[in-house]
């Protein structure tokens, strides 16, 4: 089986977000976090524009696939062809809490099928020498024990699964859509702790709720590491340090200006490539949160990328309005 990568620090797959541009703008950022892609259902895989969904930037290593499905034959196939395509892993979804993803048989509702998901696994790493890895919740409406978790992650890794990512937090199929799931039943970190106390020669991840690079420390002590999510949607450059703190191999930091003059040179091939500029573009949104002129860039950003034919220029014309104000903040302060 081919080494794992390091998974200190890791990017959540999220769908809507963590799409080839977005991951190509966080390894501009850090060299280390690893990614995941979206959600992929292996139906869509296996018969849409799988070129599409497999096409990544051989910048973004290291990148793991996230596949949805349940059937361990389409599984195995698509986890070949994840590893033709040169992804590091493949991560199998038991955690997403949708209404469609549950009529289709997979994500969180697969929880209570420990054994379904053991043949999953062992499916795709019969088929394959990169790693296999779940993402799951702690629990699902009422089979939330904690025995029951422990019952599932056995079971699971007796299939050969060494590295499982824990939301913690269980998920409620029934009456919450996926957005409160993210929010709601409260977070578990206990309980996650626990289960690395319980299985120490198992890689047990930490994900939910994590906001910032100064938490981690704290949920390090106790187990292999964390995955960060919703945050970076909005602020992306949280990860500016990352390399130093979570990883100890300190290097420069890549400043926000010099981050987004190196995108523009990937959003001129994207668009060469026939790519509209709203594609690359939704990535570099939330790249000023915080800093002055943040508002106004965000606006003139989300108000033009999708206009027709717009080029590089409107990313040029929205850096106007953020390191204007910048220089501007910074006259102030030497006054």
């Amino acid at each position: 089986m081919k080494k794992s990568p390091d998974r200190r620090l890791c990017v959540a797959p999220m769908m809507r977000h963590t799409d080839r541009h977005f991951r190509y703008l966080l390894r501009l950022i850090s060299r280390r976090v690893m990614l995941y892609t979206e959600m992929i259902t292996t139906g869509a895989l296996l018969h849409g524009e799988t070129a599409r969904y497999l096409r990544f930037h051989p910048a973004e290593h290291p990148v793991g696939i996230q596949l949805g499905g349940s059937d361990p034959a389409a599984l195995a196939q698509c986890a070949r062809l994840a590893e033709d395509h040169d992804y590091d892993e493949v991560n199998l979804n038991i955690g997403c809490p949708s209404n469609r993803v549950s009529a289709g048989r997979f994500g969180a509702c697969l929880l209570a099928e420990p054994q379904l998901v053991a043949e999953c696994v062992a499916g795709m790493q019969s088929a394959v020498k990169i790693p296999v890895t779940v993402k799951t919740r702690t629990g699902i409406d009422a089979l939330d024990s904690y025995e029951h978790l422990c019952h599932f992650v056995r079971t699971v890794a007796q299939s050969g699964c060494q590295t499982f990512i824990i939301h913690a937090r269980k998920a409620w199929l029934q009456g919450l859509s996926p957005k409160q799931n993210r929010e709601l039943p409260p977070l578990q970190y206990e309980r996650v702790y626990h289960l690395k106390r319980d299985f120490p020669r198992l890689e047990i991840i930490l994900n939910g709720g994590i906001d910032s690079l100064e938490e981690i420390p704290g949920h390090a002590k106790f187990v292999d590491g964390v995955m960060l999510g919703r945050a970076l949607c909005n602020n992306p450059y949280l990860l500016a340090a990352a390399d130093g703190k979570i990883f100890n191999t300190p290097h420069a930091i890549v400043s926000r200006q010099e981050t987004l003059h190196r995108f523009m040179q990937y959003i001129a091939a994207e668009l060469a490539a026939g790519s509209p500029l709203s594609h690359p573009g939704r990535a570099i949104i939330g790249l000023y949160q915080g800093r002055p002129g943040a508002r106004a860039y965000r606006r003139y950003l989300s108000e033009n990328i999708y206009q027709a034919n717009a080029g590089v220029e409107v990313v040029e014309e929205a850096m106007k309005r953020v390191c204007g104000r910048q220089k501007t903040e910074d006259r102030r302060l030497k006054a």
